[in-house]
């Protein structure tokens, strides 16, 4: 399986998630901390830094997660917009805008404060909205080596239709084969 061209910032709408095998890109209450044992490529969290121009955060996700904790470990820096149905409730950040407008408005808004740059979409919610209405041009999942069994999926849209993708390449239909053995572990007693 090849590596996908690096990220550029090309003024798209960007979704890029570490996901879990089952799917999962957070675990419950929004917790990230099954990725303190996976790693990704060398460059990759650069190229998501220098492409990104602004992101667009969904409010649970910001409350739990992101927070006062900048993204990419603090070494990204730029506007913040969280779309929330309740923006008066919301504590002040540095670089944070609070909206509530159609989630195309948000769309527009972002990719202005981008200027030029990649909108990068910070919530699978958002991203499902966007999904639907034409609004995503890339999305990049990095598969990490573990099974939560709970938490936030990627995708979660019961009783929709699939959504095909095409990969970059030249086989866009070529499924990603990943084999993955089970980390023996002292049975619980």
């Amino acid at each position: 399986m090849q590596d996908p061209e690096p990220q550029t910032a090309a003024g798209k709408v960007h979704v890029a998630f570490s996901m879990s095998l089952d799917g999962f890109v957070a675990g419950p209450g929004h917790s990230m901390g099954f990725l303190e044992h996976t790693t990704v490529r060398d460059g990759l969290v650069e190229e998501y830094i220098g492409a990104t121009g602004a992101i667009l955060a969904g409010r649970d996700g910001f409350d739990s997660a992101i927070d006062d904790n900048r993204p990419y470990g603090g070494a990204w820096k730029g506007p913040i917009f969280v779309l929330t149905h309740h923006p008066e409730d919301a504590r002040a950040a540095e670089d944070v805008t609070f909206l509530s407008c159609p989630v195309e408005e948000a769309v527009r808004i972002g990719l202005d404060a981008a200027r030029g740059k990649n909108l990068q979409v910070f919530s699978p919610t958002i991203g499902r909205q966007l999904l639907h209405r034409g609004l995503i041009d890339e999305i990049d999942i990095h598969i990490a080596p573990v099974l939560l069994g709970d938490g936030i999926r990627l995708y979660d849209a019961p009783g929709g239709d699939p959504v095909h993708l095409e990969r970059d390449g030249d086989n866009p239909s070529l499924s990603a084969d990943l084999r993955y053995r089970p980390v023996l572990r002292p049975p619980v007693t």
